[in-house]
């Protein structure tokens, strides 16, 4: 079984994180930029964080066999910050780059005027780059948020299929359904959703333009819930063929409209632990696993 994780944030998971992803079938993920869990003081710490999603983190993935890809922007919950701001001047080069298969994360947090102006922007930047967007909606009042999420990327005139509307649920779900937009679920082990409420969901909607993740950031979250949703929709009578749709093909085929989706018709990469990235290993000097 092959799984892309199409969501998930490894900056804050561990090697072990890697080794066991790889075990369970996980070949290929994109990991967006996103809120770091305290706010950041300047716009250099955004370079850093940036330069890392996509230099070091694709070294890292690389040693346990995993192909790494990155979504760039500015999250809406640094949005309302005004020391973040000056991010937009610096995300064109960003996006640029190889492995950047995406704007994102972006969208809503708190719904203020200050994510409209730089959720519309990144959209523009979008559009702009040809490339697709990752769109972020909110933990609170998500009916509403999930509607003027979707009133933005309307007015922006991004096509439809190039947006992913993600952390949806059963009361969500529906809005998205019919714009032609691609539906994200994060699966989280006490919030968003669980395992079995996606694969009720895959019954009620089938596979259709749905992309899982585990999202799996620094808070509570888990880095197999891809796996484990596989696992749960073969209990519940889907295919092989079916797991595959939701948790390879649909992932490939939507960051693959970035014309920079890197995965050369193979799921499984020479592994080189002896490699360094700017002269360091992860290893942390020990002799070069088995």
């Amino acid at each position: 079984m092959r799984l892309f994780d199409p969501h998930i944030h490894m900056t804050s998971r561990t090697t072990d994180d890697y080794a066991a992803m790889h075990q369970a079938g996980v070949r290929a993920l994109v990991e967006p930029s996103f809120w770091v869990g305290q706010p950041r003081t300047s716009v250099e710490t955004f370079v850093d964080y940036f330069d890392g999603l996509v230099g070091w983190e694709p070294f890292r993935a690389a040693q346990y066999g995993i192909r790494h890809h990155c979504t760039i922007g500015l999250n809406p919950k640094e949005a309302n910050d005004p020391r973040c701001r000056e991010v937009l001047d610096i995300l064109p080069r960003y996006l640029a780059k190889d492995g950047v298969v995406a704007v994102g994360e972006l969208g809503y947090d708190a719904m203020t005027a200050e994510e409209d102006e730089v959720f519309a922007a990144q959209l523009a930047l979008a559009v702009e780059h040809e490339l697709p967007a990752l769109v972020h909606t909110p933990h609170r009042d998500k009916i509403a948020g999930t509607r003027r999420t979707l009133d933005v990327v309307r007015e922006s005139g991004i096509a439809a299929e190039h947006v992913v509307v993600d952390h949806l649920n059963e009361v969500t779900v529906d809005l998205v359904a019919d714009t032609g937009c691609w539906m994200g679920f994060s699966i989280y082990p006490d919030t968003k959703m669980d395992e079995e409420r996606m694969v009720t969901l895959l019954q009620e909607y089938g596979t259709e333009r749905m992309l899982v993740n585990s999202a799996a950031d620094w808070g509570k979250s888990d880095p197999l819930k891809t796996a484990k949703t596989a696992q749960a929709m073969l209990k519940a009578g889907f295919t092989d063929d079916d797991v595959d749709t939701v948790l390879w093909h649909n992932p490939v085929a939507f960051y693959a409209q970035s014309g920079k989706l890197d995965l050369d018709g193979d799921t499984d990469i020479p592994v080189d632990r002896s490699a360094t990235f700017a002269g360091n290993s992860i290893l942390r000097g020990a002799r070069p696993e088995s």
